[in-house]
């Protein structure tokens, strides 16, 4: 299936996404520190990106645009998973090239059909 890079600074949290990719079949990327994600994507070249919002600089919004500036990242998908359940987040985050959006906790089936639709883009 596919490689997916989730960037989370939430150990279990990141290790549950982890699991839940891998028993659909994906290969999982963790990263805890957003500020070596973009070094690790190039170097990984994953499918997807998973991206939490709120962690320590740079914060996913901003990491979202730093993904979107690199050509090689330019189109690939990208699902925002976070707690922050307001609009202004949710339209920053698509703003900043964001392809969906799913609020935490989230049911795992959501989760994984949002992760199957982005890939079927």
């Amino acid at each position: 299936m596919a490689k997916i890079m989730v960037v989370e600074d939430d150990e279990p949290t990141l290790a549950f996404i982890a699991e839940l990719l891998t028993l659909d079949g994906h290969e999982a990327i963790t990263v805890s520190d957003s500020s070596t994600a973009l070094e690790m994507a190039g170097k990984s070249l994953p499918e997807a990106f998973l991206l939490d919002l709120m962690m320590p600089a740079p914060d996913g919004f901003k990491l979202c645009r730093m993904l979107r500036a690199e050509p090689r990242f330019k189109y690939t998908p990208i699902l925002i998973v976070t707690a922050l359940d307001d609009t202004d987040s949710k339209i920053v985050a698509i703003g900043a090239g964001a392809n969906d959006y799913i609020v935490k906790p989230f049911p795992v089936e959501d989760l994984l059909a949002k992760v199957k639709a982005l890939l079927d883009e």
